[in-house]
């Protein structure tokens, strides 16, 4: 069995991205590993660790915790070289264990076995491939999707940069309380706005004669992004406004250098239509680990 050493990493938050996709290149790191979210979590006085696993010189895990009452979560992570076996990956977490106490894993992937007691089942999360051409994008959505999206662009809806945030924010707030589901809270997006304004993208769709009938938020962070908030009025939502926003986001994200964009759960409590909306894109559902308690090994 491998033997595995965790060893605190003091990179600087810029040093922290670039390691994270040199060592994961094809699949983006959730936002929840990457540095904006840990000084976030900081600014908020929590406590964030930050360690690495390297191997024969090689550098072959990063973990992003956020300490929480003794204590430490881990939101889909820890980063593994892709080459790391599930059984390996599972040594790795009981070291980490081992090394900084009580862990809470919901691992990227999924990761089973000794050592690892499951408390939550696995959840699906949309992942949307944007390293294909603007074409094959196109052709990659479902008919009706496509459908949908013709007719918003024949309609005129115009996309342009939301500079509301306030207002977009106190929207979702109230759509969250309509349809009785609970997401990040505002503060979330008014930090990463101020720490990091660069990586956040605010769009909103208009009609021909200038009604907001929708807005969007999405985080990046390093080649992926995230789509964080989506707000629409019942006009955008008979007009396919979502459509065009999103179409558009992903085109724009592409053209920063984001080659994925996870659009979120796409499981039963998401609802079917929503589910459907997410995985029209071609998007996949991807499966993430299951929340585990992992024992010290």
């Amino acid at each position: 069995m491998d033997r595995f050493a965790w060893q605190v990493c003091a990179k600087s938050a810029r040093d922290w991205e670039a390691a994270l996709e040199a060592l994961e290149p094809v699949r983006a790191p959730a936002f929840q590993q990457g540095a904006v979210y840990g000084a976030i979590a900081e600014a908020a006085g929590r406590r964030v660790a930050r360690l690495e696993l390297r191997s024969s010189g090689r550098q072959i895990g990063l973990v992003q915790m956020i300490g929480q009452a003794g204590l430490w979560p881990i939101s889909r992570g820890p980063v593994f070289a892709p080459d790391l076996t599930a059984v390996q990956q599972r040594a790795a977490l009981r070291a980490l264990a081992q090394r900084v106490g009580v862990v809470l894993a919901t691992p990227e992937l999924p990761v089973a076995g000794a050592g690892l007691i499951p408390l939550v089942t696995s959840r699906h999360q949309a992942i949307w491939d944007l390293s294909l051409g603007p074409e094959a994008l196109r052709a990659g959505l479902a008919g009706k999707w496509r459908n949908r999206l013709s007719a918003a662009e024949r309609a005129g809806l115009v996309l342009c940069p939301e500079t509301d945030l306030a207002g977009v924010l106190e929207q979702d707030r109230a759509q969250q309380r309509a349809r009785g589901y609970r997401a990040l809270p505002p503060g979330f997006t008014r930090n990463w706005s101020r720490i990091a304004p660069q990586d956040l993208m605010a769009l909103r769709v208009e009609t021909p004669a200038g009604q907001r009938i929708a807005a969007g938020i999405f985080l990046i962070h390093g080649t992926g992004a995230s789509y964080h908030i989506g707000w629409s009025a019942d006009a955008g939502r008979a007009g396919s406004a979502h459509n065009l926003m999103l179409w558009q986001a992903a085109l724009q994200l592409r053209a920063r250098g984001v080659r994925q964009l996870d659009l979120g759960a796409v499981d039963g409590e998401e609802g079917a239509g929503r589910m459907r909306f997410k995985l029209g894109t071609g998007a996949r559902a991807e499966r993430l680990g299951q929340t585990c308690w992992v024992l010290p090994g």
